[in-house]
């Protein structure tokens, strides 16, 4: 069965099917009429690593720190952006991620200066999508005002669950009327713009609770709606103790009902899915997450982040995967020093970029269309791919995938098994990339 949900690809961009952060691939990308240069344009994320508390079911890099040094973060990550965007050949960032970790344990002014230095750099419009990851806690509701004061317009509300009880045995630092509260004031302030992140798959969770807690939730959020499964986590306080018997989780199936059960819920209040796991009413789609999905360049600042782009000269055609330093106090080092903290650079190559646009794209209900994968690969089509593979034959024909005039997509039933269907579509395209190689 899959494991239905994944986190947000903007935390550094690891996207749950596979890890894409790793891939060793080149990518030669011809310009689309319709649209500007894919080299010119990108998707800024900003990691901010530090927590009050680490949540127990959290692996993500995040640090409680030992002492305040936001001051020296603050710069760090002003400087790595300023190197970073004159490394690539962007002249336009088209949205901005502040995520973590905690972000709104930043200091307003923190934003403000990030957001500053990248509109000196480069062409960061009036309407670029600009998100804060909120954590919903009384401080984090008393910042909002001053961060949309200073450019965000939208915020991202970590709720989580409605049930105190589960929050506690999380161990998030608010309560639902701390999250009801903060939920209110973000739609005053970003009307149209404002997403809640919430779980299911929690310790000891029912799909009739679960779909309470839902309906409670759209009643306050009407504009945009994130799933995330609770997944275990070597390491974790929570992985301790549901392997001593502390704690037991949903069974796959009771799991399976839930993300069903949340996605008629949500198309019955007006939700329309765009993604796997996430539901949008009055077009408040994540513009930034989108553009991971379509294969478009992204820069990552602050430690651990991830990005790829075309960097400046080298060639100027071949997009790399950028890895910065996981630590931050040897990333404040090294940026010090150099300007930023890039552990690790990788050239891509096309058959594994081909790849990351077929996994990421499947991910959207629109699927991909012939016009976009033109895009990244002119000279092997998705008909030429998929059209006469006897096992993908077997997908169309069993109502999960649909293959047409419009592109390649699942049906609203395959989506939830994407997960088992991708190796299917990788194997295809391998084939067929590497019958192409040959024949030239």
């Amino acid at each position: 069965m899959i494991t239905y949900m994944f986190r947000k690809a903007s935390r550094g961009f690891s996207p749950g099917l596979r890890r894409f952060s790793d891939l060793k691939v080149t990518e030669h990308v011809p310009e689309s009429p319709a649209s500007p240069r894919l080299t010119e344009q990108a998707s800024l994320y900003v990691h901010w690593p530090y927590c009050l508390r680490r949540c127990t079911y959290c692996n993500f890099n995040k640090y409680i720190p030992k002492e305040n040094n936001e001051d020296i973060m603050a710069k760090c990550l002003q400087r790595e952006t300023e190197t970073l965007l004159q490394l690539s050949q962007v002249s336009c960032i088209t949205s901005v991620f502040f995520g973590g970790g905690t972000p709104s344990l930043a200091h307003p002014s923190t934003i403000a200066k990030i957001l500053e230095t990248v509109s000196k750099q480069v062409n960061l419009s009036d309407e670029a999508e600009v998100t804060l990851e909120v954590n919903p806690t009384p401080v984090g509701m008393s910042k909002l005002k001053d961060y949309h004061h200073v450019g965000v317009n939208r915020f991202s509300i970590g709720v989580q669950s409605l049930q105190d009880k589960d929050l506690k045995s999380l161990g998030r630092d608010h309560n639902s009327l701390d999250a009801l509260q903060t939920l209110a004031e973000a739609r005053k302030l970003c009307p149209g713009g404002v997403s809640v992140d919430i779980m299911f798959g929690r310790p000891n969770q029912t799909t009739e609770l679960w779909s309470r807690e839902l309906s409670e939730m759209l009643r306050v959020c009407d504009d945009h709606v994130s799933l995330y499964q609770l997944t275990l986590e070597r390491g974790t306080q929570l992985f301790k103790q549901v392997q001593s018997g502390q704690v037991t989780m949903p069974t796959e199936e009771i799991i399976a009902e839930m993300y069903q059960c949340a996605r008629t819920t949500l198309q019955q209040h007006g939700f329309q899915q765009y993604e796997v796991s996430n539901f949008a009413k009055n077009n408040s789609e994540s513009r930034h997450n989108l553009s991971y999905w379509t294969g478009r360049q992204y820069i990552g600042v602050g430690p651990g982040a991830h990005g790829r782009f075309v960097p400046l000269g080298e060639g100027g055609v071949a997009r790399e995967a950028r890895t910065q330093t996981l630590e931050p106090d040897v990333w404040i080092r090294e940026v010090r020093q150099r300007g930023h903290g890039t552990r690790r650079r990788i050239q891509l190559g096309h058959l594994e970029l081909l790849e990351e646009v077929l996994v990421m794209g499947m991910r959207m209900t629109t699927g991909i269309n012939h016009k976009h994968w033109e895009m990244f690969s002119p000279e092997l089509s998705l008909l030429e791919i998929f059209g006469g593979s006897l096992v993908v034959q077997e997908l169309l024909q069993s109502g999960q995938l649909i293959l047409d005039d419009r592109g390649l997509r699942c049906s609203w039933e395959g989506l939830a098994l994407l997960d088992s269907m991708l190796p299917v579509l990788l194997v295809e395209l391998d084939r067929s990339f590497s019958q192409k190689l040959a024949a030239n």
